[in-house]
């Protein structure tokens, strides 16, 4: 094979790539948002494997040093490596962020399908929701953390409470509309079951809205964690997460900035990161771009 048809086989995906409809393109923004993430949820999950140290030793003797060959990213005010830290609390961060987003999703879908589809018991429910949405979600998760202490599932339970009623409604505005379709009414008619109707007609119609939300909810559940845990209300300090880092390295921000600049920084980008790629997953789902384009 000659050099130019091998070039014009290397760039065969890139071609297919810019063939594909206008809307299903992405841009240079939601690929870098992709590769950025992916890159930050791999060596998240695979820092045991490579970390030069325990993100727990503490070791007296090398208490804030800068960067070198044996701490890449310096040390902390305990000696603890600052690279094995932030790299295993990424992990911390986003088993809580995806934690959050999927419990939530899960159970304001339940909720929101039962809310929106039985009109007896969507007065009810939406009160309740209403209620629960009355309380800022930062002082509820406090409020949460508080009383069952500073756990890791405390703090997913404290994040999610507060997201379950978005996604009610988001889920019972979506059944509304759907309920009246002309393939609901029919689904009734035949004397189909009420789980049948709501799980093979109304669910799937929910999806694409909730895949959208769910991102937002990830992304927003890494950011509180770490606003809990920067307030000592999160997990417990002995676990690392960036939330936690940068707590501790507040008190020696003016002569050792880095301790805080590092975990913000992966934490900024990490929800970045996944905001793109919600706003990107909204583009190409929403069904009223699709018929302004057409």
């Amino acid at each position: 094979m000659t050099a130019p048809s091998q070039a014009v086989s290397h760039l065969q995906p890139v071609l297919r790539l810019l063939s594909l409809p206008k809307r299903m393109r992405l841009g240079v923004g939601p690929m870098i948002a992709a590769v950025v993430l992916l890159i930050i949820v791999l060596a998240s999950l695979f820092a045991p494997l490579y970390i030069p140290h325990d993100p727990l030793a503490i070791d007296a003797l090398n208490r804030l040093k800068g960067p070198s060959d044996a701490f890449p990213l310096g040390t902390d005010a305990f000696g603890r490596d600052l690279f094995s830290r932030v790299v295993m609390g990424g992990r911390v961060s986003l088993f809580i962020g995806v934690g959050a987003a999927i419990v939530s999703v899960g159970l304001g879908l339940v909720i929101g399908l039962v809310s929106g589809f039985f009109r007896s018991a969507d007065a009810v429910i939406m009160r309740i929701m209403d209620s629960l949405m009355a309380i800022p979600s930062i002082l509820l998760a406090i409020a949460l953390v508080a009383l069952n202490g500073p756990s890791l599932w405390s703090v997913i339970c404290a994040i999610t409470i507060p997201e379950i009623p978005r996604v009610v409604r988001l889920v019972r505005s979506v059944v509304l509309t759907s309920r009246e379709e002309p393939y609901v009414e029919a689904a009734i008619a035949l004397g189909s079951s009420m789980p049948k109707i709501l799980w093979q007609h109304l669910m799937p119609n929910t999806l694409a809205p909730l895949t959208v939300q769910g991102t937002y909810i990830c992304a927003s559940a890494i950011l509180v964690e770490a606003i809990l845990s920067f307030l000592g209300a999160g997990v417990s300090t002995e676990i690392p997460t960036w939330g936690n880092i940068m707590a501790e390295g507040r008190l020696y921000f003016q002569i050792k900035p880095m301790l805080i600049f590092w975990p913000g920084l992966m934490l900024s980008l990490c929800i970045l990161s996944i905001n793109l790629l919600g706003d990107t997953a909204r583009d190409l789902l929403d069904p009223r771009l699709k018929k302004r384009e057409a």
